[in-house]
């Protein structure tokens, strides 16, 4: 779900950790912490594997040891910011195999862009990219949802010109929701159109910001009181 489905897509070279979002039952819990045990992993943050944090929206991370992964680090999260349940993310996947038949079961990228909406900057380059890519894939053959996609997720003033050309009452009828179409149907200057992108940037960030709020400050308090209990 982050930096390592980036790589598989082309939108990145590299990434130093693995995300993953967990299908949230007791039983699947289970094989995770089999798994890390069997990487010889560590917890290295608060919270704690706590089932209830996680369905809050927590990550619990982790650092391997095993040979082969020393200082991989794994984070694991069961709710994700305005992305739907896990059984929705699961159905609308996307798979990649490698040469010996594994399967990699990866976000869309629609859901990946959504949950790569942060308050950090470097997210964002990565999300330009990923609509360039799923655009550039699918442009002969487009479907209703992708040109919404489209759309509305596209960051790049020179391809957001291009849909908006192409794609006229579509974008026409998502202009309430995603005022910038507005500003680019209108022959807005280059200059103009990244502005009003990067405002959507900075309201974006604010969002997630406030959504971290409140569980920061769990995080705070949680640390506080492992602190405080000996070891």
């Amino acid at each position: 779900m982050g930096g390592q489905a980036c790589v598989f897509y082309g939108a990145a070279q590299v990434s130093k950790d693995i995300d993953l979002v967990l299908f949230a039952n007791a039983a699947n819990y289970e094989r995770l912490l089999a798994a890390m045990r069997e990487l010889a992993a560590r917890r290295i943050a608060v919270p704690p594997f706590d089932i209830p944090a996680l369905e809050r929206g927590h990550a619990v991370h982790f650092r391997c040891s095993a040979t082969g992964v020393e200082d991989l680090r794994v984070d694991v999260m069961v709710r994700l910011r305005d992305l739907p349940p896990f059984e929705v993310l699961w159905e609308r996947r996307t798979s990649f195999a490698d040469e010996t038949g594994l399967i990699f079961d990866l976000l869309c990228i629609p859901d990946l862009v959504q949950a790569k909406k942060t308050q950090r900057s470097k997210d964002w380059p990565v999300i330009e990219l990923l609509v360039d890519i799923h655009y550039r894939e699918n442009a002969l053959a487009p479907r209703p949802d992708w040109i919404t996609f489209w759309l509305t997720e596209c960051r790049s003033p020179e391809l957001l010109i291009e849909l908006v050309r192409r794609f006229a009452p579509e974008a026409q009828a998502l202009t309430s929701g995603r005022p910038v179409l507005a500003i680019t149907m209108g022959a807005a200057d280059r200059d103009t159109l990244a502005a009003a992108l990067d405002a959507e940037v900075r309201a974006e960030m604010a969002i997630d910001r406030a959504y971290w709020e409140p569980l920061k400050r769990e995080l705070e308090s949680m640390r506080r009181a492992e602190r405080q209990t000996p070891s």
